[in-house]
Order: structure tokens, then C-alpha cells, then sequence
């Protein structure tokens, strides 16, 4: 950890006289902005339609995915980690330093993990063999040839990370309007369904309801929404599974692995052997939670995120599922807990978008869905491009 503090002293004095923030939406992005906003001495109300967190920021694994992203989402990953870490003391949610283990399981997918190795050092990507990730991850008996732990990766609760986070900056002085819909946004203001908010600067972070908000540049970028496939499953048997796991499904999917010369061979090894996976556009990954297993994903892009699902995606996770996992994880015994669907925003060709489509009024929205490891980094990012400094 280095010095980055959540609750940095400001004089009284200067928290009167500071600037008036207003951020939309209390995701992720939305409460970064907000703890970022506060530390830096200024006056921060956030508008948020629902009556508690309830979208992306707690349908997700709770992985902190920091060493597989690259350029930009990379520096916005090292920085929301530092976050994640002192926010977690302050708050009083769990954010534990495991890292990430990711099983290979054809020598194409052993050589994807050796050349990102050679591009990130040791530090990041420790090479294992067989024996290794046998050792550290319950999977079947059959195929293993090594794998890798990645020591960067965090593991959250996003199910109680995103609320403690609230509460605790609501004890901190940040005002939240829960239960209160933003209906335009405008240099100096903000209408809201309970009246308009006075602002000296404006965060938008309300994720893909920013065609809601702001239809046209939402237009612009092609915003959509990205539908997913989710289970939690209570295994047959205590989990023996301490961090996030990766597959080479997985590593198609992120950056930093998409950037290595044999990425294109992976894909193309997955897909004839699982075309079905490939057509549902898989990422097979888990994590664990509280003696259960969160197990996904699949992927469907639209406007809109109808809310119904079709079963052939958890009956493809679980399929799945019991291909990477021993018997007596996985087998008979084991029952899924729960079924959802997690949406997030998705754009063609884009990680981020970042626009001030008026003066004083800055969007910060991730459009992939790499939210959890990225956007605290980003709310620092949109802060310091809006001119409230560190």
C-alpha cells in the first residue's frame, strides 16, 4: 500500500469553502467520486435513484482484476487497488490481497501465461506447473498442464463492500439523496425529482442509464447493455478455494493476455473444442464467497436488458462447472444457492468513456466490464480532469 489515504486531514475551514460536487449514481465510480471528492476537502452530495446500492457494483464476482488489464484501464487498476485496500480499513468491508490463480489447461494456453509472464516479471505473474495448481485449486482429475498466480488481485464482497462504503462516507458528511432520480444535468445544476442541486461541478457515473440521462452522447458511442448468466453455488464440500480462479476462457477476454502473440491460437483452440461456449461468448471463472462459489459468465449485448433468461446459460455454467471442478466439489451434493442476471454498460471498441459534454459537467462511465477493478481509478481520474486536485 503506499500513501494514498482515504480520510486525508482537511481544516474545517476549507470544507466549508470548498466546491460543491454533486455525483450521479452510487456505484462504484459514483461512491469513488464521492470519497475522493470528500478527501479533497470539498462538499459532496450524491443522487442515486434506487434506495440502496443495487446495480452492477453488487452483481459482480468481487474480483479485483488488476494484472490482466492493459494501458489505460492498467494505471486506473494500480490505482483503484490502493483505494480498495485503505477503503476497506476505513470502511470496515473485507478486501483480501489473495491474487488470482489461473488454471491452463492445454500447453497453448501454458504459452500464453509464459509470454505475459516475460512482459511483467514475477512480480505479477508467477508461472506454475501441474503439481502447483493442483495444490491451490480443487480442479478435476484430466487435463492440467500449469497455470499462474497473479499476486496483484484482490478479492471484495460486492455485496457488502458497495453499501459499507455508502454508509460510512454518509458518517464521513457526504450527503446521499436516495430514491431521487437525476433528470437533466446542466453546467451549475442538476434537476432531480425532489428539486434542483446548486453544483460547482458535476460527476455523471450513473453506467449504462446514461442513455437515460444523456441520450445523445450514450448514441454516440454506441452504449448498450451487456447481459450476463450468473450463479452462486454451495459446493458439495468445504470450497479449498481461497482465490479467484481464471480459465483460458478468461484470458481471451482481458487485455493484457488479448496482447500476447498466441491469444489468437487460444481463442481459436477454445472455440472448436466448446462452440457452444464460444457462441454464449463465455468467460468460465469463479470466485469464492463466504463458503459459496459465484461461477460465470456469459455475455449478450442490447439497448435494453430484458429480464428474462434463457436456462441454456446456467445449464452451460454448470456444465462447465463440473468439467473444471473435482467430483467432490462439484458433483453430487452441490446445489446452486442463486440465479441472476448482471448487466453492465458495454461500447464498441472502448474501455472507458470520459466526456465533459458541458462545461463543469464530466461523465465517467466504464463500458466493459471491468468496473470493480478499475473505477476507483477513474472517479480519481475524472476529479483531477474537473480541477478539484489532490
Amino acid at each position: 500500500m503506499t500513501g494514498y489515504a482515504p480520510t486525508a486531514p482537511t481544516p474545517a475551514s476549507s470544507r466549508a469553502t470548498g466546491r460543491r460536487v454533486v455525483v450521479v449514481g452510487a456505484g462504484v465510480v459514483g461512491l469513488g467520486a464521492a470519497a475522493e471528492a470528500h478527501r479533497r476537502g470539498h462538499r459532496v452530495t450524491v443522487v442515486e435513484q434506487a434506495s440502496e446500492v443495487v446495480g452492477s457494483s453488487v452483481q459482480n464476482f468481487g474480483h479485483v482484476c488488476v494484472t490482466p488489464q492493459a494501458g489505460v484501464a492498467r494505471g486506473y487498476a494500480l490505482a483503484a487497488r490502493e483505494r480498495w485496500l485503505s477503503l476497506g480499513s476505513a470502511a470496515g468491508f473485507g478486501v483480501v490481497p489473495v491474487g488470482t490463480h489461473v488454471v491452463a489447461r492445454t500447453a497453448t494456453e501454458q504459452r500464453l501465461l509464459g509470454e505475459l509472464a516475460a512482459e511483467r516479471g514475477p512480480d505479477e505473474v508467477r508461472l506454475l506447473d501441474a503439481a502447483e495448481v493442483r495444490a491451490a485449486v480443487p480442479v478435476r482429475p484430466g487435463p492440467v498442464v500449469g497455470g499462474a498466480h497473479l499476486p496483484l488481485d484482490l478479492l471484495v464482497d460486492p455485496r457488502a463492500a458497495a453499501p459499507a462504503l455508502a454508509r460510512w462516507l454518509e458518517a464521513q458528511g457526504v450527503t446521499f439523496r436516495w430514491r431521487t432520480a437525476a433528470r437533466a444535468v446542466a453546467p451549475g445544476r442538476v434537476e432531480t425529482t425532489r428539486g434542483v442541486l446548486e453544483a460547482d461541478v458535476v460527476v455523471v457515473a450513473a453506467h449504462h442509464d446514461l442513455d437515460r440521462l444523456l441520450p445523445e452522447l450514450a448514441e454516440e458511442i454506441g452504449l448498450r447493455r451487456c447481459r450476463l448468466h450468473m450463479l452462486r453455488v454451495a459446493p458439495a464440500r468445504p470450497l479449498g478455494l481461497a482465490t479467484p480462479l481464471l480459465t483460458g476462457w478468461s484470458m481471451v477476454r482481458y487485455a493484457a493476455f488479448a496482447a500476447c502473440s498466441s491469444a489468437p491460437d487460444v481463442a481459436d483452440e477454445l472455440a472448436v473444442a466448446d462452440p457452444g461456449a464460444a457462441a454464449w461468448d463465455v468467460n468460465l471463472m469463479a470466485t469464492p464467497q463466504g463458503g459459496t462459489l459465484i461461477l460465470g459468465d456469459t455475455h449478450g449485448r442490447a439497448t435494453d436488458a430484458p429480464v428474462f433468461q434463457d436456462e441454456e446459460g446456467f445449464d452451460l455454467l454448470l456444465r462447465l462447472g463440473r468439467d473444471l471442478f473435482d467430483d467432490d466439489l462439484f458433483g453430487r451434493g452441490a446445489r446452486v444457492v442463486e440465479r441472476w442476471q448482471g448487466t453492465y454498460a458495454t461500447a464498441p471498441g472502448r474501455e472507458f468513456l470520459v466526456a465533459e459534454p458541458a462545461p463543469g459537467v464530466h461523465v465517467a462511465t466504464v463500458t466493459t466490464g471491468i468496473g470493480m477493478t478499475t473505477g476507483l481509478g477513474l472517479a480519481a481520474d475524472v476529479l483531477d480532469r474537473a480541477g478539484l486536485a489532490a
